[in-house]
């Protein structure tokens, strides 16, 4: 089952980097599951791929850590991707993105850097909830919303992850939560 393979590779890659002492930490979809499972498990939405916040300059363990365990690394210019020997695809492969860089030129905030991960109860690094919620609302690409919008209907973003965004996120957070409330 895909649910089963995705979560094969998160736990393989993440202890890999724990083995090779290099911060991580899990974003995207992964990590939105694993802050909306701690209100409501039902509500939990799969994803295909694993996306990891690391550190640029770590690039060169992080090959030798997941490589290490049969990942193939590619380099596509703007996305650094490990694909998995028993799905070599693309669009399920692990996904690293930069610390403290901006994912695309265009994004008003740089990506969260790893002081703003914590340790899950599952035992990987995740970012938190503020810096998460943050990285979605800079992003806000369909599936971003549809992040936000989960993390909103299960209770998760509360005023104090509120307080934590800047005015232009607040107003896209304001967007979504509008948005919910229109379908109520």
């Amino acid at each position: 089952m895909a649910m089963e393979r995705v979560e094969r590779r998160l736990r393989q890659v993440t202890a890999a980097l724990d083995a090779a002492g290099i911060r991580y930490a899990v974003i995207g979809g992964n990590a939105v599951a694993v802050w909306v499972a701690k209100s409501d498990p039902a509500a939990t939405r799969t994803t295909k791929d694993v996306d990891l916040l690391v550190e640029q300059c770590d690039l060169p363990r992080i090959r030798v850590a997941i490589e290490g365990i049969g990942f193939q690394y590619t380099d596509l210019r703007r996305v650094v991707l490990f694909t998995d020997p028993d799905e070599p695809s693309r669009m399920s492969g692990v996904h690293l993105i930069w610390a403290g860089k901006k994912v695309r030129p265009s994004y008003s905030h740089p990506a969260p850097t790893l002081d703003e991960a914590v340790r899950d109860a599952e035992g990987f690094a995740v970012l938190n909830l503020p810096a998460l919620v943050r990285m979605k609302l800079t992003s806000m690409r369909d599936m971003d919303r549809v992040h936000v919008a989960d993390l909103l209907r299960v209770g998760m973003i509360d005023e104090s992850v509120r307080r934590a965004l800047p005015t232009d996120l607040l107003a896209r957070l304001d967007e979504i939560a509008r948005s919910i409330e229109d379908e109520m």
